[in-house]
């Protein structure tokens, strides 16, 4: 894989990748404000699945899990400008501006139709790009401020998303492990987004599953990719990566031990 990271400032980025495909399983720690300039994108999370491609302006909420497949398209890498909207610098915006006491955000992706305003905002970071030494903070904090009204410009409701600063709290574990348990995280970051440490989810999840968290994800893995072998006649190809395999040679021998065949075998 050829990735390439060129960032005007922390926060301000324009990332390429120029080989086959990136499969990544992440929860971003800030929100993402992405700009595509050419490839495409496929983002699963648990209720819905997105595509975008050149041209396509998101974000993608802080503290969502989601599993995201890059591509290269017609020869042109896959290449976005991105915006890191931080914790610290929404609170700094939103400290003189009246806002509902409580915030309810959604589970999901916001996609703005490559609207102008929010479009020749990103644009314009391009040629920054090139600049040689430091870029100087208070116009990257000029250009981020910029993003920021222009999102609520767009949407009203945004600020649900932007001004909710709280931490996840303690949920219920067996509904967020079904609906989630596709996404290859660290535990300590299911403990986090399930409002636990990682000692008490060890133990709650012991208790409520009778089994490890790592037995417990194989099976629930294979036991989807089953299902979309024999109910979807999907290929091993199309799905390994979905389900939460990392290696197509992994996951196929981790199918036959389970299910005494090969996923191949079985589509014949």
């Amino acid at each position: 894989m050829e990735y390439q990271a060129k960032y005007i400032t922390p926060d301000i980025k324009l990332s390429s990748y120029d080989d086959k495909l990136f499969k990544s399983d992440i929860m971003f720690d800030e929100h993402m404000l992405i700009w595509f300039i050419s490839g495409e994108t496929k983002i699963i999370q648990a209720d819905s699945t997105y595509f975008f491609k050149t041209g396509d302006i998101f974000l993608i909420p802080r503290n969502q899990l989601a599993t995201i497949i890059n591509y290269p398209k017609n020869g042109q890498p896959h290449k976005t400008v991105v915006m890191h909207l931080t914790i610290e610098r929404l609170k700094k915006f939103y400290e003189k501006i009246d806002i509902p006491k409580k915030l309810f955000s959604e589970h999901k992706i916001y996609h703005f139709n490559t609207h102008p305003l929010l479009e020749s905002c990103l644009s314009s970071l391009i040629p920054y790009f090139e600049l040689e030494g430091n870029f100087p903070e208070h116009i990257a904090s000029l250009k981020i401020t910029e993003a920021i009204s222009i999102l609520r410009e767009i949407d009203p409701n945004i600020d649900t998303i932007l001004a909710n600063f709280d931490e996840p709290g303690k949920v219920d574990l067996i509904h967020f492990m079904e609906r989630h348990f596709m996404f290859n995280m660290p535990l300590e970051k299911l403990g986090y987004l399930t409002g636990r440490s990682l000692s008490t989810f060890n133990r709650d999840f012991k208790r409520l599953f009778n089994t490890t968290p790592q037995k417990w994800l194989t099976k629930k893995r294979l036991e989807l990719a089953y299902y979309q072998l024999t109910e979807k006649r999907k290929k091993p190809i199309e799905i390994y990566l979905e389900v939460g395999f990392e290696d197509l040679s992994h996951f196929s021998f981790a199918f036959k031990k389970q299910f005494g065949i090969a996923p191949t075998a079985l589509l014949k």
